[in-house]
């Protein structure tokens, strides 16, 4: 029978200078305990997982009553980018899109530019042939008396929701381009179907299509570059989203708080498509809205919502203790729990 190792023998064994029993012992406690006093109190992190969880439920309880309370049918899709966690409210609905729908055209714009170059400096001429009506500025412009690249009508389009710009860009791109690319990003329901200004395509219920959540998709792939083009193209789409604008959208949002967006609006509809990149917990965010009713203050109360649910997180220590984010990020490598 083999005889059990004493104190003295584990430590020659361990190549460790044996001192005195007690002084082994207390050793050895440390040795053992050591990778459980590196993890933390998991009991106090259970704790505080529960305050959290109660933040999480608070603002998904807000959003649905916002949903209800709305006067037309409206939805709601939100995304932590810190943490992945998802919010909606009625996101699988479709929605006429109105303006917002130009986002799916610029990304096909970027992304074919990667194929064709020379593409994005392209010029088209502004003529009575390709001005539309609605919102934008070309349309009051001289007939034949500028021309612009694809580019500078890519901005017109974001900037000014530009109908002859987007237009143009329809044109040059093809419909079924766009929705071929959106419904690689992960969203079918997404699809272009007119060209912008096209009332008798309106009564026929052709409209511009999309979703909450696919919404939501395409802003998440957009803030992560997780596009068929190169960085330096997702940046530049990023770039022209990011042009400040004012909406029900920013609003609520602190006018240094780069916010990459788009707005839609036509008669009883109102659609937005964004993120917002706050500091420590940045989040993206889409409303719909459809059925008339104050389609602009809807959108308004979500966006206020959301900016206070994040804004708690942004900057906070697992105990909800705010401090300075650059110590959380020298911490920990990011922006809090």
């Amino acid at each position: 029978m083999r005889t059990p190792p004493t104190l003295s023998s584990f430590f020659r064994l361990s190549n460790v200078p044996f001192r005195s029993p007690k002084w082994a012992w207390a050793t050895l406690v440390v040795v053992l305990l050591l990778p459980f006093l590196m993890m933390g109190n998991p009991v106090e992190a259970a704790a505080q997982d529960v305050h959290r969880e109660i933040l999480r439920a608070q603002f998904q309880e807000q959003l649905e009553a916002l949903v209800a309370s709305y006067e037309g049918v409206g939805g709601v899709h939100v995304v932590d980018l810190t943490d992945g966690t998802r919010f909606a409210v009625r996101d699988d609905l479709i929605f006429p899109q109105a303006s917002a729908i130009k986002i799916p055209v610029l990304l096909e714009l970027f992304r074919r530019a990667e194929e064709e170059p020379g593409l994005l400096e392209r010029r088209v001429e502004v003529t009575d042939e390709v001005r539309t009506g609605g919102s934008g500025v070309l349309r009051h412009l001289t007939h034949g008396g500028s021309a612009l690249s694809l580019e500078d009508h890519s901005i017109y389009m974001i900037l000014y929701s530009d109908n002859t710009s987007t237009n143009v860009l329809i044109d040059e791109l093809g419909m079924d381009a766009v929705n071929a690319l959106s419904a690689s990003l992960g969203a079918p329901e997404t699809r272009l179907q007119r060209k912008m200004i096209r009332p008798e395509e309106s009564a026929r219920g052709n409209e511009n299509l999309s979703t909450p959540r696919d919404a939501a998709v395409i802003m998440e792939r957009i803030m992560a570059c997780d596009l068929p083009m190169s960085e330096e193209a997702c940046h530049r789409v990023r770039e022209i989203l990011a042009i400040p604008k004012g909406g029900a959208y920013v609003d609520p949002i602190p006018g240094d708080i780069v916010v990459p967006w788009k707005p839609g609006g036509i008669t009883g509809v109102a659609t937005a498509w964004g993120a917002v990149e706050l500091p420590g917990r940045p989040y993206v965010l889409s409303v719909m809205s459809n059925y008339g009713g104050d389609g602009g203050a809807f959108i308004r109360q979500v966006s206020e919502a959301a900016w206070g649910y994040f804004s708690r997180l942004a900057g906070v220590t697992e105990y909800g203790t705010r401090v300075p984010l650059e110590l959380l990020e020298g911490r920990s490598g990011g922006g809090g729990p």
